[in-house]
């Protein structure tokens, strides 16, 4: 198995400044050969108008719906909005819109706020070091850990408020389901409902915390760049570089690594569970979930769909089966969505969100863990009533008196700014 480097693209950008009286000639290059056609001169606004369309066109996912430079024009379009800030945003929002959902008729990046494509983004300042699937404020993974009775079942309930660097929380998380697993629970609760994502490896790492061990070795996940991309033809990214989890530059073949070095390849991108600790008697998943249910979230629950038994408790999720990493153009950070996240299924089209299987409208501050807070106890009536259960158990439902992970941190909702991934590999 190669080695899953951890990188940032921070250094190069696309462009080159020229003095505007050394060359006043337009360049143009082969668009065959994968390379880019647009002017050598200009100002600095100029040139980053020009590179947030030219690394659209080769990098964005659908970026087989964008006009050519040429008619897309950004210079003329964007060069008076001011201030530059405004001009590129909104160049970046023109740029989402194109692509239509063939079942919905409406843009895959739908503005959810106005004016804002709902997962492509740009932000002043340049991408650092991280593994992460979307910028988390909070730390607060564990909201609330326990085991709950209800009648003769023993159901585990965990309520995470979002995914945090995995390094910062993997033995909170170990000692949390250590603590479940000592009740042998056939069924476990996971409360998603504030959670909008965060670091991909801790979405993995909880997979593997609930899947049997009979799973380690099966298809969790791939990551599905577009087809030039995946051919190699991304000529764009060798302006940007290829850093290790240091930040430091690393050699290949005998000259610095770049981006357009990188395995896009499905195969290369393809991610497999891998059980972790000693959790191993879940056959159930419950998740509870509401429209602030976004990226990495749903990463996890997508990717135990294809193997056990899960159900959705709450309101529709965000829905955001794609990704993407860091490209710095001059002080800017961009970030188009790059690739379609797929299940061991082939699932991917949660564009609009999940449909809950039932529907419990919000509440104000939830008391989490409490098994009469509306959201909790329609999970549990549902695990009571399905199939294949025992007879009706009318018993209320009360928290275990055996030891527990209980920790109540906050009910601070993390701000997730989309799923990043940065532990792409070098071919």
């Amino acid at each position: 198995m190669k080695n899953r480097n951890i990188f940032s693209v921070s250094g190069l950008v696309i462009f080159i400044l020229f003095s505007a009286y050394a060359c006043k000639k337009d360049k143009t290059l082969s668009a065959e050969a994968g390379e880019i056609i647009s002017p050598v001169t200009g100002t600095r606004t100029e040139f980053t108008l020009d590179s947030i369309f030219l690394y659209a066109s080769q990098v964005y996912l659908w970026h087989d719906a964008l006009p050519s430079y040429a008619n897309f024009n950004p210079r003329l379009k964007y060069e008076s909005i001011s201030p530059d800030l405004v001009a590129f945003r909104q160049e970046l929002f023109d740029i989402s819109q194109f692509k239509l959902n063939s079942v919905t008729n409406t843009p895959y990046e739908l503005p959810v706020n106005s004016g804002s494509a709902k997962y492509s983004y740009l932000e002043a300042g340049r991408t650092t070091t991280g593994a992460t699937a979307g910028i988390v404020r909070s730390a607060n993974v564990l909201l609330s850990s326990k085991l709950i009775s209800s009648g003769a079942l023993h159901i585990a309930y965990i309520a995470l408020g979002s995914f945090p660097k995995l390094n910062e929380v993997q033995s909170n998380l170990d000692q949390a389901f250590s603590d479940l697993a000592s009740g042998n629970p056939r069924y476990i609760i996971i409360d998603l409902r504030s959670n909008a994502g965060g670091y991909i490896e801790t979405a993995e790492y909880i997979a593997n915390l609930v899947v049997p061990g009979s799973l380690t070795g099966k298809l969790m996940y791939s990551e599905q760049f577009n087809a030039k991309m995946q051919a190699g033809q991304a000529s764009i990214l060798k302006n940007q570089p290829y850093l290790d989890a240091d930040g430091k530059m690393v050699s290949y073949q005998g000259r610095k690594a770049t981006m357009a070095d990188v395995d896009y390849s499905e195969g290369g991108n393809t991610y497999r569970f891998n059980k972790k600790g000693n959790l191993t008697s879940i056959e159930e998943v419950y998740f509870i979930v509401s429209g602030k249910t976004a990226s990495a979230s749903e990463l996890l629950i997508s990717c135990l769909k294809p193997y056990l038994h899960v159900k959705l408790i709450g309101e529709k999720t965000y829905g955001k089966p794609v990704g993407f990493f860091g490209i710095n153009i001059d002080q800017y950070s961009i970030y188009l969505s790059s690739f379609l996240i797929r299940n061991a299924a082939g699932w991917s089209d949660y564009f609009s969100g999940m449909t809950p299987d039932i529907t419990v409208q919000g509440v104000a501050n939830p008391e989490l863990g409490n098994p009469e807070e509306p959201y909790l106890k329609a999970a549990i009536t549902a695990i009571n009533g399905g199939t294949k259960r025992e007879a009706a158990i009318k018993t209320a439902a009360k928290v275990m008196s055996v030891p527990t992970s209980s920790i109540l941190i906050s009910n601070e909702i993390s701000t997730d700014a989309g799923m990043r991934e940065t532990r792409l590999k070098l071919k």
